[in-house]
């Protein structure tokens, strides 16, 4: 490893300030639809001495498999889950890149996955399939965690940081049209032409909200998530679905159009986990998970992002550097 490169960032988070450090590391991005599996034997302490592993509470327990969804985003909290607790001797498997919220509750459902990283609004729509809109971030978790108890699973302690849906466009063309609401699209009807995933077409949190809450009724073109912002810059689409954690918006390059009916909705994460391996980990397993929540604010996913999606670096050494920062590995 060579030139390295270390940029810092001081974040708050609910309960102090914690300490953001990312590597400048020339890694390239892991294999898309690669896993990832270690064992116990990851070790490191908040001190970085490596503990005794008799001493680490995960040593003994069950394995845990844990899924994330198919972009950067989820595969660096994917990686921050799996690590923190590889690091207390939990022995973990990771599979990345599972698929949308639909299909890794699936793979919940099925035993294939133990627990998964989620997005309160999202499950709401896309797995509760509710459409009656949370009046809060608090609102969209006590519902979003109503609802996974009630099918053998729980949500644990949700981040500081939100990241929702959002529509972006070139500056220019909002200019042109005079565009700051999502509103603001309704006259141009089919003559713009909107770019998201393929499940923006059949969600509320999509298409479906923006006809209702705005009248919106534009041309939509399926576009794979991490070509969303060359799919904006090659003016293959004039509107696209982003997320508003994107490093790729830290440049001042896009411009977001404002939501102000809250279409999608509140989008705190919360690890999704079945209560039955909660019992079998310990409390460690949670309080781990929790620890690594409390951290995740704002600027440090929006950093974290910016690594993987603009400076090419992996997910994992991402994750593994923050956490060697905050004392998690």
């Amino acid at each position: 490893m060579t030139d390295t490169r270390w940029s810092r960032l001081r974040t708050r988070a609910g309960r102090g300030a914690a300490l953001l450090a990312l590597t400048g590391l020339g890694v390239g991005l892991a294999a898309c639809g690669s896993s990832s599996s270690t064992s116990s034997s990851s070790s490191a302490t908040t001190a970085g001495t490596p503990a005794p592993a008799a001493s680490r509470p995960g040593v003994g327990k069950p394995a845990v498999s844990i899924g994330d969804k198919n972009f950067p985003e989820e595969n660096i909290l994917g990686s921050l889950y799996a690590k923190a607790l590889q690091a207390k001797g939990f022995t973990v498997k990771l599979k990345d890149n599972v698929g949308s919220s639909e299909l890794i509750y699936k793979a919940l459902q099925s035993g294939q996955i133990d627990m998964y990283p989620e997005y309160t609004g999202v499950f709401l729509t896309a797995v509760a399939q509710q459409t009656k809109l949370p009046t809060s971030a608090a609102d969209a978790y006590k519902q979003a965690k109503a609802f996974a108890e009630s099918k053998g699973y729980t949500l644990l302690n949700y981040t500081p940081f939100f990241d929702s849906d959002a529509l972006a466009t070139l500056p220019g063309y909002a200019s042109e049209h005079n565009l700051s609401s999502i509103a603001d699209l309704k006259p141009l009807g089919k003559k713009v032409t909107l770019g998201g995933a393929p499940e923006f077409a059949t969600r509320f949190q999509g298409l479906l909200g923006l006809e209702k809450e705005y009248g919106v009724k534009p041309t939509f073109k399926p576009i794979a998530i991490e070509l969303s912002y060359k799919a904006l810059e090659g003016k293959q689409v004039d509107v696209q679905d982003v997320f508003t954690t994107d490093g790729q918006l830290l440049g001042g390059k896009f411009k977001l159009l404002a939501d102000p009916k809250h279409v999608f909705g509140f989008q705190n994460v919360a690890p999704i986990v079945k209560k039955s391996v909660l019992s079998a980990e310990g409390p460690a397993f949670e309080e781990t998970l929790d620890k690594v929540s409390a951290l995740l604010t704002i600027p440090a996913i929006q950093q974290m992002n910016k690594a993987v999606t603009v400076e090419k670096q992996s997910a994992s050494s991402v994750a593994e550097q923050f956490l060697k920062a905050n004392g998690l590995a």
